[in-house]
């Protein structure tokens, strides 16, 4: 499964806003949804109005990223056929508030608020509360209540957030970058030797492949809430990764050569995380990611940058 969440900031982007205060726009919109692509023709005799008018309104959307057209071979030349960028629109308000150390800026972001996912089952969701949608149904991770999970898990696939990147509006220099998250291997039940290769990913360059070395279910997690039974995975490893200009550090070791000049951070108003288990992996053993509410550290994914 492969979808993609678009998160929009409205100071940042009024513009995919304003595309979208028009009964058309949305129309087009609501029909590449439903229907799947469509060329300009099919769109107008669809919704019952002029080529001409379509025509106009779908560039609107092409020019902010909510539509993208591609040539393809016709009876009589060639037709643009138009697709639509995103199975679902959030609009969220980022937190601009430095953290109060001058030298650092830091951003926790909620577990749930990924912004693509291409997960297999076993796979699920839960939050303090109890169990989001469907267990081992991969769709249920575009629920919309995923916005509250402390807990996922899945098999193989990955999830992949999108992080302001809080040095632009700072106009601040980067000299270090730096990654927390508590994670843990998945198998049906815990194992305290079940071994997987989880690969961590900084704006499409892969930064380390982490082995977690077990499914812990020895005892409750700190945080854990009671209603989530002792046989399912408790906690897991605080891992914490440094990219530096030098390269790429977990928890001191240096584990690539990856570098800050390979993010290219100040070319990008966001930073993109990708967290996954890959089909080809050595010990594809599954992944848990524990957010507020579970395991030990009650955390969310944090995100540092580290003034030079």
């Amino acid at each position: 499964m492969s979808n993609e969440i678009m998160v929009v900031d409205p100071l940042e982007r009024l513009d995919l806003l304003k595309s979208l205060a028009s009964e058309v726009r949305v129309r087009i919109l609501d029909l590449l949804h439903r229907k799947g692509p469509k060329n300009v023709n099919q769109v107008a005799e669809e919704l019952g109005l002029p080529q001409s008018t379509i025509s106009a309104n779908i560039q609107v959307l092409v020019d902010v990223g909510l539509i993208e057209t591609k040539s393809q071979k016709a009876r009589k030349g060639s037709q643009k056929v138009c697709y639509s960028t995103f199975s679902e629109l959030v609009v969220v308000f980022k937190d601009r508030t430095p953290a109060q150390d001058l030298g650092v800026i830091e951003v926790a972001m909620p577990l749930g608020l990924y912004t693509r996912c291409e997960v297999s089952a076993p796979c699920g969701l839960c939050s303090k509360d109890g169990v989001i949608g469907l267990l081992d149904v991969p769709d249920t991770f575009l629920d919309p209540d995923r916005m509250r999970a402390g807990l996922l898990w899945f098999t193989r696939g990955f999830v992949e957030y999108q992080f302001p990147n809080n040095a632009t509006l700072a106009n601040a220099k980067v000299g270090g970058l730096e990654l927390a998250m508590e994670l843990s291997s998945e198998v049906p039940g815990t194992s305290k030797d079940w071994p997987s290769d989880i690969t961590v990913a900084i704006n499409g360059h892969e930064i380390d492949t982490w082995t977690a070395p077990a499914d812990y279910g020895d005892k409750r997690g700190k945080h854990t809430p009671g209603w989530w039974k002792l046989a399912g995975s408790q906690y897991g490893d605080l891992a914490h990764w440094r990219v530096t200009n030098n390269g790429t550090y977990r928890n001191n070791d240096k584990v690539s050569k990856c570098s800050l000049a390979d993010l290219e951070l100040e070319r990008h108003r966001s930073i993109r995380i990708r967290i996954g288990v890959k089909e080809d992996a050595r010990h594809p053993g599954g992944i848990n990611i524990f957010g507020s509410g579970f395991g030990n550290y009650s955390n969310d994914i944090v995100l540092r940058l580290l003034k030079a």
